[in-house]
């Protein structure tokens, strides 16, 4: 494309100044006249392609996106996570880092996809970001909102956890040689001033956080959630029987949740302990007993296996995945059976021709 002789790619380095003044209408100019003025001042331009459903992003919210930034007159993106099939949460107001896009994301919903044209000061400035994103630079962005999480209360609740020292005590520190992260304390009782309803909604939160990183196959980002959630309810004073009974009830689906996890990230034998320590709290479990079946089988130790299956299908009967994995079961007894056989056979077969 060139206009008044000049290329595509001198224009994307032209001020919005010298363009009007060679009477140029660029893309962008186009494509503001269809989008929707979100802060009164011009600095951000918006169109919805496909709304979302629900309340918009909250606040304080942690969300996952798809996005890709682009410059005018280029059909490459300067940034983009479409390469990404399970891009990484990040949190409003620490890991988005464009002021524009977060104001941006405020105004979206679950599910939607937008276009934002965000002016220089929402964006990168008069000097912009060489060598991708030249000075005075309005930039194009499309978002999909994948999913969110308002994560307000369980950072509020997980600042309780910490108290800044003093510069006399960081001196001590310092001079004890003690690592700059390790410049905090836990504080365990504001945490157990909260109330126990507040304390069960950060719990929830976790889950959440760790359910949905556990769905895209972030098994590690999921283990360390569902195991600070596990910290939590260990560190929390009970108040009374009652509350003693609703937190270990609180602890099940995090143990199974865990003994899953470490399932996919290949690690049986933590996938065991945490079945295992359900059991100790509910021997009627029958996901545990599962679990546990699952984690012996992936150990090869097929009688253990064998006995946490039999106990899970005496409870579900009918339960197709217990089914299914007995009869995985038999065949990798079976399996196993034929290779030891198979194995004595050669080596008394060798005892023989040596014998002769």
């Amino acid at each position: 494309m060139s206009t008044n002789g000049k290329t595509s790619r001198i224009l994307q380095f032209m001020a919005p100044d010298e363009r009007r003044q060679f009477g140029i209408e660029t893309p962008f100019h186009r494509l503001a006249w269809q989008m929707r003025d979100i802060l009164g001042d011009g600095g951000i331009l918006k169109e919805v392609v496909h709304a979302g459903e629900g309340p918009p992003v909250p606040k304080h919210a942690s969300v996952s996106i798809h996005f890709s930034g682009f410059i005018e007159y280029s059909d490459a993106p300067f940034e983009t996570t479409s390469h990404l099939k399970y891009p990484r949460m990040m949190k409003l107001g620490r890991d988005v880092t464009l002021y524009g896009l977060e104001l941006g994301l405020l105004t979206m919903k679950k599910g939607e996809f937008s276009r934002f044209l965000f002016k220089p000061k929402y964006a990168y400035g008069d000097l912009g970001c060489p060598p991708h994103i030249p000075p005075l630079a309005t930039v194009l962005y499309e978002v999909q909102v994948l999913d969110f999480l308002d994560s307000a209360q369980v950072d509020e609740f997980m600042d309780l956890s910490r108290v800044r020292l003093n510069a006399f005590s960081l001196l001590i520190l310092l001079v004890c040689g003690v690592p700059d992260d390790q410049f905090s304390i836990v504080r365990q009782d504001e945490q157990n001033s909260v109330s126990l309803s507040t304390f069960l909604n950060v719990l929830d939160t976790q889950r959440s956080f760790g359910n949905l990183c556990f769905n895209k196959k972030r098994y590690e980002d999921a283990r360390e959630r569902y195991k600070q959630a596990m910290t939590l309810l260990q560190n929390r004073e009970l108040l009374d029987d009652e509350e003693k009974q609703r937190l270990e009830e609180m602890k099940l689906p995090f143990l199974l949740n865990l003994s899953l996890t470490y399932l996919k990230l290949e690690k049986p034998q933590k996938a065991l302990c945490y079945g295992q320590k359900v059991l100790d709290i509910n021997p009627q479990n029958t996901k545990a007993l599962f679990r546990c079946g699952q984690a012996c089988l992936e150990m090869s130790d097929y009688e253990k296996a064998q006995d946490y299956l039999t106990l899970a299908q005496a409870k579900k009967p009918f339960d197709p995945d217990i089914n299914t994995l007995l009869k995985k079961l038999a065949l990798c007894y079976k399996d196993y059976l034929d290779k030891e056989r198979e194995m004595c056979s050669k080596m008394f077969s060798g005892l023989k021709r040596m014998e002769k």
